[in-house]
């Protein structure tokens, strides 16, 4: 035997269905809480909080059922029981070295605000304080 998970190990029938029959029982009985199952009501009511919740407990089984399911299909299961020593958030080394490589080969761009002259036949680069057509003035009031 190996010990590396297969697919079917971690996906076992028994958990998957009995994670979806949880998640079924606790919608179901939420559903009678809120519809007044538990109070005295007539038997019309009691009975239309009965089926609303055996709606609600069928739907939540089976989302949760697929859901889990396709969870699991994404998951490599070679790689289930790899360890990893690094954080999971950051850039590998390799790509990390490559990124502060190139930024460091790579010459620093000029300012195309200092550098942008209107002789050129360029257009000058807009600064923040512009207005809508360029100009620098006030706002009138």
């Amino acid at each position: 035997m190996t010990d590396k998970p297969t697919r079917r190990d971690l996906m076992k029938p028994v958990q998957l269905l009995g994670l979806a029959f949880v998640a079924a029982l606790f919608a179901g009985f939420v559903t009678l809480m809120s519809m007044g199952f538990f109070q005295t009501r007539p038997a019309e009511e009691i009975q239309r909080a009965l089926v609303v919740a055996a709606v609600a407990a069928g739907a939540t089984f089976i989302v949760t059922l697929v859901s889990v399911a396709l969870l699991l299909l994404m998951v490599d299961p070679s790689k289930v029981t790899a360890t990893i020593d690094r954080p999971l958030l950051l850039p590998t080394d390799d790509q990390d070295a490559a990124a502060t490589g190139a930024a460091a080969a790579a010459p620093a761009a000029p300012n195309p605000a200092a550098t942008s002259n209107p002789a050129d036949g360029e257009r000058p680069a807009r600064r923040a304080t512009d207005g809508p057509d360029g100009d620098t003035a006030a706002p009138k009031a």
